[in-house]
Parts: C-alpha cells; structure tokens; sequence
C-alpha cells in the first residue's frame, strides 16, 4: 500500500510540475559536408531538454495542457568548430475542445538565424541579461508562442509573455546577430513583437481569442454556430488591414491559418462562402488562389 501511495504522489507531482511546452526538435545540415555532426545531434537535445524543462510562466500545466511545439533548425553554413548559420522553424499548435483535433497557432521560419554553440554546454536563460543569441532566439519565441496560446484562451491574456519577448528584443540590440533591429528588416524579430504589441494590431489580437475559444472551440457540437462565430471574429482583421495592408502580423496569422480556413468554409453554405472569401481576399491577397477552393467545393 505504501508503494503504492509513493507511485501516486510521485505521479501527482510530476503534474504539478509539468513545464509548459512539449517540444520536439529536429536539426539538419545537409550543407555541412565532411565534418563531424555529432554537434548537432547533441545541440538538438540540448534544445530539446532546454525548451521542455525551462519554467516558463507561474502556471501551473497539467502534462496533456502542454503546449504542442516542433523546432527545425537547418544549419547552411558552419563558420567555425562552434559558429553556424542557417534557418530556424517553429510551429505550434493548440487543441480544441472535445475534439481530436489541434489548431495552428504559430508557424514561422526565420532566416536570419546565426548562433554559437560549444558541445556539451548547458543552455540556461538569465532573464536580466543577453548571453548567447541562441538562448536569446528559443526564449523569445517561447514567450511569443505562450503569448499566442494565452491571447487564445482570453481576450489579451498572452501580454506578460508578448512583453518579456519584447525585453528580449530590447536586450539584443548590442548583439552582433542579425534579426534583432528596426533597419535590418520588416520581417524579422523586432518587427514580429513591434506589431504584435501595437496598439493597431488589438483587432486582430481580439481575432485570436474569438476565432479559438468563440469558434472553433464550439465548433464540436454547435458547427454553424462557432463557423459563424469565425467569420465575426475575421471581420476584426478588416480593422487591421486598412490601417496597416499586409502587415508582418497579419501575415504570421494566415501563414498559420489559410489552411484550415479552406477547411471549415468549404462546409458551408453559398452565402456565408461568398462573405468569407470576399473577406479573406481582401485581408489575405497573398493566398486568393487557395480561398477560392472554397467558392468550387460543393
């Protein structure tokens, strides 16, 4: 009995301890030719133990809570035995209520990824201070990710976690690395949590918490009624679009949702199908071909 009850608490604890995300992380070189990528293979464990044991936020999740990421990093250029170049993929994705299903939150690749590793050294963010522009990238796109996965839960809930990515941004901006700074793009890190806490983007941070808890969070048992709540919350987008066309954050929204919007309105009826992929058309340009996929669907 006593074993038993030792099983139980360990087990209890580990839920009240479950860090936040449950990432997997993948890393590549198929550029490196003729050295030796064990480096790599350690460096993606090291991301790994980093991103899924770090204590992110002050919550408490329960194991199945956490947040569903992937990590690819595609290393192009080694510069040296402990420097590297490359690109550096996030996706995550959020599950919705009483489903099987799980929505896209995030899906980014930045290009302007240049970091040093040295085998075997631990990884370990200090809040305070930049010490290493690869714990620097990991932690603000943790906290961007966290961000989104509260703004979708609550109406504004992800703004601690937009702000300490935003201090991370601010902290980089002696760093040698590009990605960080207003000049270097309009595409990069600076502009990605620029726009996020701006206050012409609240619209489309409105969106995210209607679109998910509103919507597709309904949508298990009340289909038309959360579809119709997902055309109301994409009118919030309109707001957004005419004040800043194809702004960065716009872009990262139907980056990470084009897909699935096919998917739910291809289900619908004519009128609300002609509504929709007026609306998409105007907000999202870039991917007008897709949308109409939904006008041909029967």
């Amino acid at each position: 009995m006593r074993y038993l009850i030792s099983i139980l608490l360990l087990v209890y604890g580990l839920s009240l301890s479950a860090q936040e995300f449950q990432c997997a992380v993948q890393v590549v070189s198929p550029q490196i030719q003729g050295s030796n990528k064990k480096v790599f293979e350690t460096l993606q464990t090291a991301i790994m133990e980093f991103m899924n044991n770090q204590k992110w936020t002050n919550d408490k999740f329960a194991p199945e809570e956490r947040i569903d990421c992937n990590i690819m990093i595609n290393v192009a250029e080694m510069i040296s035995i402990d420097e590297f170049k490359g690109s550096f993929q996030i996706q995550a994705r959020r599950p919705i209520y009483n489903s099987n299903y799980y929505t896209v939150l995030f899906n980014h690749q930045d290009q302007d990824f240049h970091f040093k590793y040295v085998e075997f050294e631990p990884l370990i963010y200090n809040p305070n201070n930049f010490e290493s522009n690869l714990i620097a990238v990991l932690a603000f796109y943790a906290n961007v990710v966290l961000g989104l996965d509260y703004d979708s839960y609550s109406n504004n809930g992800g703004t601690p976690y937009f702000q300490e990515a935003e201090r991370i941004v601010n902290r980089a901006q002696g760093a040698r690395e590009a990605g960080w700074k207003s000049f270097e793009g309009q595409r990069n890190r600076y502009w990605l949590i620029e726009n996020i806490l701006n206050e012409y983007h609240r619209p489309l941070r409105q969106c995210m918490y209607e679109y998910h808890r509103k919507g597709l969070d309904k949508m298990s048992d009340k289909v038309e009624e959360g579809r119709a709540e997902i055309v109301k919350a994409l009118e919030l987008t309109r707001k957004v679009h005419r004040q800043r066309p194809s702004s960065f954050f716009t872009q990262v929204f139907f980056t990470a949702k084009s897909d699935e919007l096919v998917k739910i309105f291809e289900e619908s009826f004519s009128m609300e199908k002609g509504r929709i992929v007026e609306l998409l058309q105007e907000v999202d340009p870039a991917n007008n071909k897709k949308y109409e996929k939904i006008l041909s669907s029967n």
